[in-house]
């Protein structure tokens, strides 16, 4: 686990609270308001099947998409500030729930997962929303929690018909629902929501999803789907090199010319601490303990690289969390900056070294710590290939 200050978090998050209140008078912690849901859900994990589950949404009707998409968060290039102070907004009013029974909010938190714009809600609380962040490395940060009395939708939520029709195939299984949802464009936020609440999969197996499953669960589905095409493609031809940084995460992407394998080593630049997960060419068995989501986020935008270019590689991810990352933000934006480093022209190079060097020159951290923990870049070169002999 990064070594995440939560001292810091909660006062940063109390501050924006308090500014928010001096310069909107109007924005403060009540049992009943109406707002836009961005839409947002959230389905917990704890003491599961019997979870807390819930709606978000803030005492305000503008921009509120804003507090809930990766996707929009990297694409404006908001800073952490920038996301804590609308992620601070949102209320989450949350009830008791079991993952396969039907309850009186369940329905309206299923059809705010399905929108794809932002809904009017009317929320009635048991209790004041207590002034408190939930701090999670793997999901974005969740503030203001209370007990649900009650919600109604203020007007019909805005559904592409897309979704509409798969949601209502109950004879699909969930993978497949997903993947026709990707290859029409739906964001991977929506579809991780869609999950969440239970509405992919055939009819007998449908149920609540925890928000950290359900985001991992579709990237590694839709990355597995890739890659039964990928495989079959040609290798590339030189060595690769692209990079992005996010709020403190700096990635450096190598591709070397071999079959399909991934490798994610992350370092902590702070204090050292090293994280790593890899698979080989027949992929992994188990769950990447080590890395966690973060690896099959950055899987789902390797795979999408391989394919828009029809070759396969190795791939390995440099990860250097550097200390402006104080504040976790979920794997979606650790998804979303892979994808803009695969967006960008890479660097050729005949050598590894050479791709190496360059590499260093981006880095805070000894490029030497990356390549001690690398379990393929050992291995890298060792086999010689036909090609080499003609």
């Amino acid at each position: 686990m990064f070594s995440y200050n939560r001292k810091l978090i909660q006062g940063k998050a109390r501050s924006l609270k308090k500014r928010d209140i001096i310069y909107n008078q109007e924005w403060k912690l009540k049992t009943h308001f109406s707002g836009k849901s961005p839409p947002e859900i959230f389905v917990g994990r704890f003491t599961y099947p019997h979870v807390n589950a819930g709606i978000l949404s803030p005492d305000s009707f503008e921009n509120t998409e804003e507090m809930s998409y990766p996707e929009i968060w990297h694409e404006k290039n908001f800073s952490i500030h920038d996301i804590l102070s609308r992620r601070n907004k949102l209320i989450y009013g949350r009830f008791k729930a079991d993952i396969k029974k039907k309850n009186k909010f369940l329905n309206i938190m299923q059809e705010l997962s399905m929108a794809h714009k932002s809904v009017s809600t009317e929320f009635f609380l048991k209790k004041t929303p207590l002034n408190h962040v939930e701090i999670n490395r793997y999901s974005p940060i969740i503030a203001n929690p209370a007990p649900l009395e009650n919600a109604r939708l203020q007007e019909n939520p805005t559904i592409n018909p897309k979704i509409d029709y798969i949601v209502s195939d109950i004879h699909v299984k969930a993978t497949e629902s997903m993947k026709e949802l990707y290859n029409y464009n739906i964001p991977i936020t929506n579809i991780n929501k869609i999950l969440s609440a239970g509405l992919l999969g055939l009819r007998s197996q449908r149920k609540l999803v925890p928000t950290r499953w359900s985001i991992t669960t579709v990237d590694d589905s839709l990355s597995k789907a890739l890659l039964k095409k990928i495989r079959y493609y040609q290798e590339i031809n030189d060595i690769l090199l692209f990079n992005a940084e996010y709020n403190g995460n700096h990635y450096e992407i190598l591709l070397l010319p071999d079959k399909f394998s991934l490798e994610v080593i992350e370092i902590e630049l702070i204090n050292g601490k090293v994280w790593q997960d890899y698979e080989l060419f027949y992929g992994r068995k188990t769950y990447a303990e080590n890395v966690v989501g973060a690896y099959y986020a950055n899987r789902l935008a390797l795979c999408e690289y391989l394919e828009k270019i029809k070759k396969q590689a190795t791939a390995i991810f440099f990860r250097e969390v550097r200390p402006e990352y104080y504040a976790p933000l979920g794997v979606g934006i650790l998804r979303e900056t892979s994808r803009e480093a695969f967006n960008k022209t890479p660097e050729k190079f005949n050598t590894l070294d050479e791709a190496l060097q360059i590499a260093q020159s981006r880095l805070k951290i000894p490029i030497t710590n990356f390549i001690e923990k690398s379990m393929l870049l050992k291995e890298f070169g060792k086999q010689k290939k036909l090609n080499k002999w003609f």
